[in-house]
């Protein structure tokens, strides 16, 4: 994809007060681009303030509000964008109609943005955020010697997950109207946060941390390859399909011994052997955009840190 100066160009990012979005709005700023930042509550400073305060925002960053789940809501936003990220998505933990709560708005919301990239001609590429969820749940068992690659493709009626969902449509509608769309498939996400608030993957290494349980595997990546790797995914002309972002896996026990390794004083020590080895996932094709995947001890080194300087953590 041949681009002029970034500083010309002028970008989308949606549901951009989140945890990989507010690290790709503060990449774009610093790359020179001009950004609309779309979110569904503008008066919530929890929400605001930390991408007001990004180096180049006074200059270079819009906050506009936008709804998914109403079809148009995005085309005034996205109207004269060259690149979208579409990384909003419903995150709620527990909800009694996931349906309605979960798959609905993710599908339909993203359904909503590309109808909006379809109808404004300066769209050049879409970036959307997916996850391994939409790759890894196939009924296959990652066991030793199984690498996982973009191939594989999650079975709805084995995982119906809103991630799987919404980049099932995206890749039918993005095929029948000719959209370019270029998609990231980031494990279980760590790494320093930028918003004042907890999100879910960061609740998971917090969790680990005192002691709680947690997931048995962790595809672990962190926030700021994942961020670099949807700005590539743009702006590199040989991006196609899928990337899987995993720098590492471990299972809970080895993410605890890591963290008993970096923080001895308060992460418990794991007493029980692992003794479940467990396949990999191909780093390749994400590799060739760039990416050189921090390793998984910096990453929670930086996650814990950041933890502590939030106040989510007081030793």
């Amino acid at each position: 994809m041949s681009r002029g100066g970034v500083e010309e160009e002028v970008v989308c990012v949606t549901g951009a007060s989140g945890y990989v979005a507010s690290w790709i709005v503060k990449l774009l700023l610093h790359r020179g681009y001009t950004v609309k930042a779309t979110l569904r509550n503008l008066s919530d400073p929890r929400k605001t303030e930390h991408l007001k305060a990004l180096e180049g925002a006074e200059e270079r960053l819009e906050l506009l509000e936008a709804d998914l789940v109403e079809e148009g809501s995005f085309d005034s936003v996205i109207d004269c964008c060259v690149g979208v990220f579409h990384t909003a998505s419903p995150v709620i933990v527990a909800t009694t109609n996931p349906q309605a709560d979960l798959i609905d708005p993710a599908v339909n919301g993203t359904l909503n943005v590309l109808k909006s990239c379809r109808r404004a001609k300066s769209v050049r590429r879409v970036v959307l955020t997916s996850s391994t969820g939409a790759v890894v749940y196939n009924g296959k068992p990652i066991a030793p010697g199984v690498v996982v690659d973009e191939t594989w493709h999650s079975d709805p009626s084995f995982c119906h997950e809103n991630k799987t969902l919404a980049e099932q449509a995206a890749w039918e509608f993005a095929r029948e109207n000719g959209i370019d769309l270029v998609v990231m498939n980031p494990g279980i996400v760590f790494g320093p946060l930028l918003q004042p608030t907890l999100n879910l993957t960061s609740q998971f290494v917090l969790d680990v941390v005192k002691g709680k349980p947690g997931f048995p595997l962790y595809q672990c990546v962190d926030v700021r390859d994942v961020a670099y790797a949807h700005i590539m995914g743009f702006e590199k002309s040989s991006a196609r399909g899928r990337y899987l972002l995993v720098a590492e896996s471990m299972t809970r026990i080895q993410l605890g011994h890591l963290l008993h390794k970096l923080y001895p004083s308060i992460v418990d020590a794991q007493i029980r052997v692992d003794d479940n080895p467990i396949g990999e996932v191909s780093r390749k094709k994400a590799e060739s955009l760039g990416v050189s995947f921090m390793a998984a001890e910096v990453s929670l080194k930086d996650t814990v840190e950041s933890f502590k300087e939030k106040n989510f953590l007081n030793f």
